[in-house]
């Protein structure tokens, strides 16, 4: 378990604020975040760090509990859209095990206290002991939101995708996939069979369970759909990346 204390997280000045749009098309630039209201629930994407990570605030628009997924860097622009997105921070899941996702971690915990979860295979590398760990087919809930856990194996062991679900997104899925699924392709891999492992996992724990109108968040760039991404499945078998 954690052993980091709750210190409440100081009032951000008008010029410290993350500037936050509405107009939500997928795309944020670094320094930017971008708000999407969905029926029962709200997403605020924020572009973070040298690598473009993105980092997710999903708020529960019922009880105001929130979910971070990915303190990925830059904490102070996090703890500032916590403040004023989500500051009911219940959870905080890392997608894997690589240190542009986590660069942020400790101080986003140190500040809010909230708890962390992970897979236990990427666990080991993270600056803070998850409270937490994740498997395949576990519920993540947030207040009245239920993100259904997807363990994908290739770019990490342990990487996980998370979808959201349910009466608070009207039927539609929103997924967020880590640096497993992007626009164009699954994520980098470096061991032979990797590739094919990840495509795998892909294809049958997401493209063959999730309908083509489901919203693709990745760890980096833009969104995507299913649907933009499914004809080109066996073009990406065939490159081999």
């Amino acid at each position: 378990m954690s052993t980091h204390r709750h210190v409440p997280v100081e009032p951000a000045t008008v010029a410290d604020m993350t500037a936050v749009t509405d107009d939500y098309t997928g795309h944020v630039d670094p320094g930017t975040a971008a708000r999407r209201t969905l029926p029962g629930a709200t997403i605020v994407k924020t572009s973070v760090g040298q690598m473009d990570n993105n980092s997710y605030l999903v708020m529960c628009s019922q009880t105001g509990e929130s979910l971070l997924i990915d303190a990925a860097n830059d904490a102070p622009v996090l703890l500032d859209l916590i403040e004023r997105y989500a500051p009911r921070l219940a959870l905080i899941v890392t997608s894997h095990q690589h240190p542009d996702h986590w660069v942020a971690l400790d101080d986003v915990v140190a500040k809010t206290g909230a708890p962390t979860a992970a897979h236990a295979l990427d666990a080991e590398p993270l600056p803070v002991t998850p409270d937490r760990t994740l498997a395949d087919g576990d519920t993540v809930e947030i207040g009245d939101l239920r993100l259904d856990v997807i363990h994908l194996r290739g770019h990490t062991e342990g990487s996980v995708a998370l979808a959201l679900t349910g009466p608070a997104t009207d039927g539609a899925v929103h997924l967020f996939t880590g640096d497993c699924l992007f626009p164009g392709g699954v994520g980098k891999t470096w061991r032979d069979g990797d590739f094919e492992r990840l495509l795998d996992d892909v294809t049958a724990k997401v493209f063959d369970v999730y309908p083509d109108s489901t919203v693709v968040y990745p760890g980096h760039g833009d969104d995507t759909t299913l649907g933009a991404e499914r004809p080109h499945l066996a073009e990406w078998r065939e490159r081999g990346w």
